[in-house]
């Protein structure tokens, strides 16, 4: 049977409260006012005549009572520039005012008076230290991940094959734009509500920049429209901002960004540039790799150190090589900070490998997906980073099935026929890729972050959840209920998730990286189980039960004893062990693992592509709800498409140059094929029922099947993403038709 989204009945009916539709009688709303240069020094901050500046509340650093940052990982992005900017976007100040239009004029007056310094803009130029804009040398993080010795393989192998590749920025463009409302004042402190990814990442932020103690700050998660990644660290930005005006106004405030602001200051995927050495043997055996792994976090570190360790970890694919070194290296250019964007630095990695290994099967003339078969890992190998596969991954397995569903040896033989056509206009092509998406924190993350979750138990007879992982469209709410049903033998209907509230929920960690339904569904599990066995060891349930039997237990426990309530924290499997210094270990509590397959069509008059048709097959172990999981499947399958090749930022001297829906291009439902899931089910013993992650997954593979596909077609060098019409023109030119591998 479907369990019904449990926010679903809301949202369909207009009843779901976001946070533009939270109203107090004396409220203010806020803006921001941004630099417009890339690197300088402010001189001066002038307010120009034409509105009634003594009506407004205006907060400069000044007029920050704790430490002048946004806190994350590392505290270098200041809440508000002082002195130095070192952005386009960058906020300097504040206003608030109760008219929203007179609010926007003001913003226009304030004059920010600078004197610009040389900035950066690139990798190449960040890592040739041109300019020195962030630390000694540019670098957030740099990272190094050996397996055997490689350089021992070159010398014998028979042939070393050699590619660059790179991926452009990415704009989450989830439904919502950022929003907060802070109300504040300093007796009682700060509660702020709004659309976020991780309450608690706001709640560490705003202890830090408003010098308050933990329980003075209340973070409540209205409902949220959409994240993917760009709600992780960013709230912590717009929530600070308002809890300042407020402090300092003694009103609530409200910012809700624009689409256009959103697109311009928030955070991207990082870009980013690959290059691959491979030494291969005649039969297509991988002997050594070598990896350079390079990626784009603009003017502050915010998460780029995760974002690399996963793209380093993730770059040597689902593939035995005995021989590894990946260096990677997280680098600063003066653009407005990147962060999280689902599939966290995989994608990038991932399509310049998957790219690479089609590469070599050209160049040693073997079909690719034989020479994926000949080189996939299997149980008992070890992974990159050495860590021994516990698990049977069944990539043949995969292979089959994706290779099947798609029709692609019968496709691939009839394309290229069709294509060698000189009077064919349009170019079919078809390609894969097969790659592997590790599920929960890397390494010790989820042991250091020890989460927590809980049931408890209402006098009417009900369960309720209490976890920080929020509800943003991927259905968490509705398998947090499916999970607890299914462990206490009752019906979804009776299991309600209590909104995260940082004054009530403990802290389960982050709604990322693939986490919520393995690690915190497993807690929620565990929880529940806990709660029965209370209710079974003080002889008021047995060890049978009927639904309404457990209801009537609760109720007589809560009524004769009290409340009841269990808690369940993490606890990292004995197996893992991880070596944070040398990245080397287990970098993940388990993987899941793909083969997608798209086909194409290619315009040569008009350059243009369209992916036609979407096979996406996928082991991600116990699949606890097929409608919800097949969803997001679908939908990172989507975002992948337009990551591929649609999604570009143009970047000018560090500035977003197209952020408007007029001329930031996604696919439409018109510009997305019919997509079709396959799941392998093969259960996980550290997750809920078997479950594994599954968020991440389907972005990862996206844009290597589509570009291998285009490239078969045409025979086109393509290293590069998104690929417009203007990028494959310019890839075409000259490039001559290389007798496709049937």
């Amino acid at each position: 049977m479907t369990i019904l989204r449990k926010e679903g009945r809301e949202k369909a009916r207009g009843a779901a409260f976001y946070v533009d539709d939270i109203a107090f009688s004396n409220l203010l709303h806020g803006t921001t006012v941004r630099s417009s240069i890339a690197r300088g020094c402010i001189s001066g901050i002038s307010y120009l005549p034409g509105v009634p500046w003594d009506e407004f509340t205006i907060v400069t650093s000044k007029d920050i009572p704790g430490k002048n940052c946004i806190a994350h990982i590392l505290h270098d992005q200041p809440c508000l520039a002082d002195g130095l900017i070192n952005h386009p976007e960058e906020p300097v100040v504040l206003l608030a005012h109760p008219d929203r239009h007179v609010l926007e004029k003001a913003r226009r007056l304030v004059q920010i008076e600078t004197k610009e310094l040389p900035a950066v803009f690139t990798i190449e130029d960040s890592l040739a230290r041109k300019q020195v804009i962030w630390g000694a040398d540019n670098l957030f993080k740099s990272l190094l991940i050996e397996k055997g010795n490689v350089d021992s393989v070159w010398a014998g192998a028979d042939r070393i094959i050699e590619g660059e590749y790179s991926t452009g920025a990415q704009e989450q463009l989830y439904l919502e734009p950022n929003g907060m409302v802070a109300k504040a004042d300093n007796l009682s402190g700060v509660t702020v509500w709004g659309s976020m990814q991780c309450p608690f990442y706001v709640h560490h932020a705003l202890v830090t920049a408003l010098g308050l103690q933990a329980d003075k700050v209340r973070v409540i998660q209205t409902e949220t429209g959409g994240g993917f990644g760009g709600k992780e660290d960013y709230p912590s930005v717009i929530a600070t901002h308002a809890a300042l005006l407020s402090l300092k106004a003694g009103k609530p405030v409200k910012m809700i960004y624009d689409r256009a602001e959103d697109l311009a200051a928030t955070t991207k995927r990082h870009p980013s540039r690959t290059r691959h050495k491979t030494a291969v043997s005649k039969s297509g055996k991988l002997l050594g790799m070598e990896v350079d792994f390079a990626i784009d976090g603009g003017a502050y570190a915010t998460i780029s150190s995760v974002v690399l360790s996963r793209g380093a970890i993730h770059a040597a694919g689902p593939y035995l090589c005995p021989n590894v070194r990946i260096r990677g290296h997280a680098v600063a250019t003066n653009s407005p900070p990147n962060g999280a964007f689902r599939g966290f630095g995989a994608p990038q990695s991932i399509f310049a490998l998957e790219r690479h290994m089609d590469t070599i099967a050209a160049e040693l003339g073997i079909p690719p997906e034989e020479l994926r078969r000949r080189n996939f890992l299997h149980q008992g190998d070890q992974t990159a980073t050495g860590q021994v596969l516990r698990e049977k991954p069944d990539m043949e397995g995969l292979l089959e099935k994706a290779l099947n569903a798609a029709g692609y040896h019968e496709k691939r033989k009839a394309f290229a026929e069709a294509n060698a056509n000189p009077e064919t206009r349009v170019k079919k092509g078809i390609g894969f890729s097969a790659f592997m998406h590790g599920a929960g924190f890397t390494g010790s993350g989820e042991k250091m972050l020890a989460s927590v979750a809980a049931v408890q138990a209402t006098a009417a007879g009900r369960i309720e959840v209490l976890a920080s992982s929020t509800e943003i469209g991927q259905g968490a709410n509705t398998v947090f209920a499916q999970i607890v049903s299914h462990a206490l033998g009752i019906p979804s209907d009776w299991v309600d998730v209590v909104r995260p509230d940082t004054s009530i929920v403990p802290n389960s960690g982050p709604t990322v990286a693939s986490r919520t339904t393995m690690i915190v569904g497993k807690l929620v599990e565990n929880a529940a189980l806990g709660l029965r066995e209370v209710l079974r060891q003080s002889g008021r349930l047995g060890l049978s039960h009927t639904p309404s039997d457990f209801q009537q237990a609760l109720s007589t426990y809560v009524r004769e004893v009290g409340p009841l309530r269990s808690d369940s924290t993490y606890k990292q499997p004995s197996h893992i062990e991880w070596d944070d210094m040398n990245y080397r270990g287990d970098a993940y509590g388990t993987f899941a693992w793909a083969v997608y397959v798209a086909e194409v069509s290619v315009d040569t008059v008009t350059y243009e592509t369209k992916v036609d048709h979407f096979v996406a097959a996928q082991e991600v172990g116990k699949v606890i709800h097929p409608m919800l999981a097949a969803g997001q499947i679908e939908g990172g399958v989507t975002q992948g498409i337009g990551f591929a090749i649609y999604e570009e930022v143009v970047n000018r001297s560090g500035r977003m140059a197209n952020n408007r829906l007029t001329n930031y291009i996604i696919p439409t439902s018109m510009d997305t094929p019919r997509i079709q899931v396959i799941f392998a089910e093969n259960p996980y013993a550290h997750g809920p029922q078997g479950a594994k992650g599954i968020g991440e997954l389907p972005l990862d593979g996206a844009a290597p099947a589509i570009l291998n596909a285009v490239s078969f077609a045409t025979g086109a060098p393509i290293h590069q993403i998104p690929m417009t019409p203007e990028h494959l023109l310019r890839a075409l030119h000259g490039a001559k038709p290389e007798g496709q591998q049937l």
